[in-house]
């Protein structure tokens, strides 16, 4: 509760938590828009909207992070999320696929510029370090309540409602994010040691690259696109081709899998004040090496049932949280604070250039190929994710950042310097 009494911080976790339930709404709609333009074609559809969605936060995350210090940054916040507003509320009006893509692209342009931006504010406003790691594992829970809640919200005003009435919702969400942002005192950003802006872009690339625990993030976020994949983008067809399943239901099985991620979400800040954290990501990689195995075993064996899929799709949630959850808190041992948004931003980038391998893999080869073979491949991405995680990341690199650049070390505040001798 300490960190709530901190007003800044209350209004920006507000903000964000009104602006993920609306792009919870945003992924439901779309997905049932996909569904009633494309029918059987909608995994493919829905998978090249992500792919999209991937490319924006690929390209454009890195180009945030190089040119954040040159603007306010409450408000870019703003814009960004009037942006995203506008551009969901011209959702339900589209007849054609290819309006889909054309706006899903403008809105993650401006969600790829918006999150890393997000986040890098944060040890600005919570500068404890007990507090900060607090800070990070609630906004994991505001991230899981989402998955968990705006399913079942959905699934709710489905019976009440068309789909198309679920972007309004999401509209209006996006627009109050930006009024509490716009009630909250934002720091500029630290200026970066970095003058060029390519160097800004790839110094936080290049950091992960040079830093055996980071590269090990990066194996894992293969692991965790491969088994998320399968519930993003395979849940609409799967639910009302292979099960027979309602609007409703596609809502209560994504539900299914949010539930998973916030029973892990809540139990994990006590267990990483206990336990290192690459114990605790490994262990998540082979929970999602296992639900993915799970669900190819219940389509190559015909033995698809509802229970079944909701236990494998809890499954694959808890296992997604085990390993995004303490993902900032390695992250903020590994550099030095002119360095978080460069970090922040190359995570942001890596993770979903991981999701842009993935999507493509569910959406288009599931389309094509069934979902047997589909699943499969992504089972096998998740196993080499996993296996990348435990060899790229050494077992005795829990205590410190042992390996990290020298000039890091050098040019970070007395005060980073003694955080990077901290464990993660």
């Amino acid at each position: 509760m300490r960190l709530f009494a901190i007003r800044d911080y209350r209004h920006l976790f507000g903000a964000q938590v009104i602006a993920l339930f609306g792009t919870g709404l945003t992924t439901v709609a779309l997905g049932l828009l996909a569904y009633d333009l494309a029918g059987p074609r909608a995994g493919m559809v829905l998978g090249t909207a992500l792919t999209i969605k991937m490319v924006m936060y690929v390209v454009i995350a890195p180009l945030a992070a190089a040119y954040v210090d040159r603007f306010p940054r409450r408000a870019l916040l703003v814009g960004l999320d009037v942006i995203r507003g506008a551009v969901v509320l011209a959702l339900p009006l589209v007849s054609e696929v290819w309006h889909i893509y054309v706006l899903i692209g403008l809105l993650q342009t401006a969600s790829a510029a918006f999150t890393p931006t997000f986040q890098a504010v944060i040890p600005d406003i919570v500068t404890d370090e007990s507090d900060y790691t607090r800070a990070l594992s609630a906004s994991q829970v505001a991230s899981t309540m989402e998955s968990l809640l705006s399913p079942v919200l959905a699934a709710v005003a489905l019976t009440f409602m068309t789909f198309d009435r679920l972007f309004l919702g999401t509209s209006a969400g996006f627009l109050v994010s930006a009024l509490l942002v716009l009630s909250t005192h934002v720091p500029d950003a630290h200026p970066s040691t970095h003058t060029k802006a390519w160097d800004k872009a790839a110094a936080g690339i290049r950091t992960f690259l040079r830093t055996p625990r980071l590269r090990g993030i990066m194996a894992l976020n293969l692991t965790v696109a491969a088994a998320g994949s399968i519930v993003v983008v395979n849940t609409v067809n799967y639910v009302r081709d292979a099960l027979g399943g309602s609007q409703s239901d596609v809502a209560w099985m994504l539900a299914a899998s949010g539930t998973g991620t916030l029973l892990a979400a809540l139990v994990l800040p006590r267990v990483l004040d206990r336990i290192a954290a690459r114990t605790v990501m490994v262990t998540g990689a082979g929970v999602l090496v296992g639900g993915t195995t799970a669900a190819v075993t219940l389509m190559a064996a015909g033995i698809a049932t509802w229970t079944g899929t909701a236990i494998v799709w809890t499954v694959i949630g808890i296992g997604m949280a085990l390993i995004i959850t303490p993902t900032g808190k390695v992250l903020r041992a590994s550099v030095g604070r002119n360095a978080i948004p460069e970090a922040f931003a190359a995570q942001f980038s890596l993770s979903h250039l991981a999701w842009l391998i993935t999507y493509p893999v569910a959406g288009w080869l599931g389309t094509s190929a069934g979902f047997t073979l589909a699943w499969s491949v992504l089972a096998i991405l998740a196993g080499a994710g996993a296996t990348g995680a435990l060899l790229l990341w050494p077992r005795h690199d829990g205590r410190g950042v042992t390996t990290a650049p020298a000039t890091l070390a050098r040019h970070a505040p007395s005060k980073d310097r003694s955080t990077l001798a901290k464990a993660a």
